[in-house]
């Protein structure tokens, strides 16, 4: 029996062995934690939380791309930015014509004597040399560990993508990862969340004093979402980049950038206080949407169980049927 449940950008709250069968993930960037709910408000500001993102294996297809048009028009790009384009809903897009893109607080680059630039090299190669894991960001998966150089900083959130090295689970063994997307080239500050799950199972009949049940945590992806501006976590104006977000895979062992759709307007210069983000099918689909858009959860719940009942249903009479559509609405 899989149990599956998701949090995000906020002091994670206990797990559910079994949640509802549709998770929808909503963030604000206000917060620097997740919590698992179907759509969550704007969080407030707290300090030093654990990241934690927990998935439903039965969530349901979010709306495709093709229901947003692309807009292409950049403005100026201080960090590697320049290859990956944001995607904004039509209405949105209007705003960002002629809006003038504030410059990230650049983060001092630290010589280290050990660095060893990555990028470009063949992915899945495997080095001739072991790395000081004290000097990089440690993410541990269901499938192995991802390594992402971690430049000396205080608030210990600073990634520098330029060195990055894929292992199996507790191993030294270090490779190249995929990269599927074009790596900032510079330092910039990341909120780390966990998508899991929890793998809940029975005890044999036959051992009646084992534990009633058995769980493990299975961490399928992590996101690293940009600090806006690069500003830290105790920043007044601190919000989180939605737009920019990263995902670590733990069953094909590559990072890459994920493609969000923004529907608020106001384009790159909006006041992002009241973003949300949502995110869907099983982890691969972003959209940021306004706090008013905000659906109640149960209304949420009842509309994607409703789409999977339907589905039950027609798979079940199919098997007494010549025809394979139902009319029995």
């Amino acid at each position: 029996m899989t149990a599956v449940s998701a949090t995000f950008f906020r002091s994670p709250p206990p797990f559910s062995p079994k949640p509802p069968s549709v998770a929808l993930l909503t963030f604000s960037p206000l917060s620097h934690s997740l919590k698992l709910k179907p759509i969550f408000t704007p969080l407030t500001l707290a300090p030093k939380r654990s990241f934690l993102v927990r998935a439903d294996d039965d969530d349901v297809e979010a709306a495709g791309p093709e229901d947003y048009e692309m807009y292409g028009e950049e403005g100026e790009e201080l960090d590697n930015k320049k290859d990956f384009d944001v995607e904004y809903e039509p209405l949105a897009a209007t705003a960002v014509a002629g809006a003038v893109v504030g410059a990230d607080e650049d983060i001092a680059l630290v010589e280290s004597k050990s660095f060893v630039s990555t990028q470009g090299w063949e992915s899945e190669m495997v080095v001739d040399y072991r790395i000081n894991e004290e000097e990089f960001h440690k993410i541990s998966l269901l499938d192995c560990d991802f390594f992402i150089r971690k430049p000396p900083d205080p608030d210990n959130d600073v990634y520098d993508f330029r060195e990055m090295y894929v292992t199996p689970p507790d191993t030294d063994v270090y490779s190249i990862p995929k990269v599927l997307a074009p790596m900032p080239k510079k330092y910039i500050r990341c909120a780390k969340s966990d998508y899991g799950c929890y793998n809940v199972t029975e005890p044999p009949i036959d051992a009646p004093r084992d534990p009633l049940y058995k769980s493990e945590k299975e961490v399928l992806k992590v996101f690293l979402t940009k600090h806006y501006r690069n500003r830290r976590l105790g920043d007044p104006e601190f919000v989180l980049d939605f737009e920019e977000i990263y995902v670590v895979d733990s069953k094909t062992k590559s990072i890459t950038r994920a493609k969000v759709v923004v529907t608020v307007p106001g384009g790159r210069n909006r006041d992002r206080k009241g973003d949300l983000l949502v995110i869907r099918d099983n982890g691969n689909s972003f959209k940021i949407i306004h706090a008013s858009e905000r659906d109640d959860p149960t209304t949420v719940i009842e509309r994607e169980e409703w789409v999977k009942t339907r589905q039950d249903m027609e798979r079940h009479l199919r098997k007494l049927r010549d025809f394979s559509i139902s009319n029995w609405f």
